[in-house]
């Protein structure tokens, strides 16, 4: 009897770490939403084509959101910067523009849905 109570708890305690386990792991530059997913890519520490981009989950209407990225450094955290607003097409959305942005700084996406509220990804640093 012991022994069954045993096995049955060991069971639910395997069973709930698949259960908690992470869906898969959130590339560099990105943050995972409720509503999807939201990146910037560009070279942090020059001059370049920095895009930001928005992807729905599956089965979401399409929204209106504005796109762009936020600096900062050791001194100062700046305002966000825009690329536009863009429809997503198909739950997907992106915007790219060129920014230049100096060693030993950091770049995160910034969306603003329709509502006035903002979204960011975590902070990618040179």
């Amino acid at each position: 009897m012991r022994r069954a109570t045993a096995v049955r708890a060991t069971g639910l305690l395997v069973g709930s770490l698949f259960v908690l386990a992470p869906v898969g792991i959130t590339p560099r530059g990105c943050g995972d939403l409720s509503g999807g997913r939201l990146c910037v890519e560009g070279p942090i520490g020059s001059t370049g084509a920095f895009t930001t981009r928005y992807v729905r989950r599956p089965g979401a209407p399409d929204l209106s959101v504005r796109l762009g990225y936020q600096r900062k450094d050791s001194r100062i955290t700046a305002f966000p910067g825009w690329f536009g607003t863009r429809t997503t097409r198909h739950g997907h959305a992106e915007l790219s523009g060129v920014i230049e942005t100096e060693p030993r700084e950091c770049v995160r996406g910034v969306l603003e849905d329709r509502g006035g509220r903002l979204y960011v990804t975590r902070w990618r640093c040179s």
